[in-house]
């Protein structure tokens, strides 16, 4: 043993480098979805970004590459959340029939991903077109949905509660519907309640099960 201390970790107003870098993070997450959510991402410079956060751009920079990148991990924390929800909700209801698993992970996905006018506006409509770096994101996780839906139907065709087929284009078209009812939702016009679209979505899933 030498005797030498270890490095200390320099402080800034009792914070370390971490924790402000943790906190910049945050303030441009907040103002991603501030400003996506309310003026649209192609109005939104990172300029603007940054004068929101309260950060320079070279902050910016040091935690994203791009306006996309922001966007991105935007869209994949908000999605992330609303699968998470799900997951724990249906750790208890192993034994639930197809119906009761349908309304929580109709319920439980809307409401986290499209309470909040800004995460509905930035989840189902900023994402779309951007790039095709973002493009491939949006990719990634209709895949994700796709084989989760299948699983659940394949789940329900083995308790006898539904038939046998492949439901993956039910999935995908489930997908394309839960997409568009946020959407007509998020309009500034809208007169469509939330509960409207989660109702809507869990008879339509319903509805997909029968041959």
């Amino acid at each position: 043993m030498t005797g030498t201390n270890p490095p200390t970790t320099r402080r800034y107003r009792g914070r370390t480098a971490e924790d402000r870098r943790a906190q910049r993070r945050e303030r441009l997450l907040a103002a991603g979805l501030e400003l996506f959510g309310t003026k649209g991402y192609t109005a939104t410079s990172i300029e603007k970004l940054c004068s929101t956060a309260g950060v320079s751009t070279r902050n910016f920079y040091e935690e994203f590459t791009s306006r996309e990148a922001l966007l991105i991990a935007l869209h994949d924390r908000t999605v992330t959340e609303g699968m998470r929800r799900i997951l724990d909700r249906l750790a208890g209801l192993d034994e639930a029939p197809l119906a009761e698993r349908v309304e929580v992970i109709a319920g439980d996905y809307v409401s986290a991903t499209a309470s909040d006018a800004r995460l509905a506006k930035v989840t189902y409509v900023e994402l779309t077109g951007v790039s095709p770096e973002v493009e491939r994101h949006r990719l990634v996780w209709r895949q994700r949905w796709v084989e989760f839906i299948v699983g659940e139907a394949n789940r329900a065709v083995r308790r006898g509660e539904i038939p046998e087929r492949d439901y993956t284009l039910s999935a995908v078209a489930l997908i394309g519907a839960l997409n568009e009812l946020v959407y007509q939702h998020s309009l500034a016009d809208s007169t469509i309640e939330l509960t409207a679209v989660i109702g809507e979505i869990r008879r339509l899933t319903m509805a997909l099960t029968v041959t």
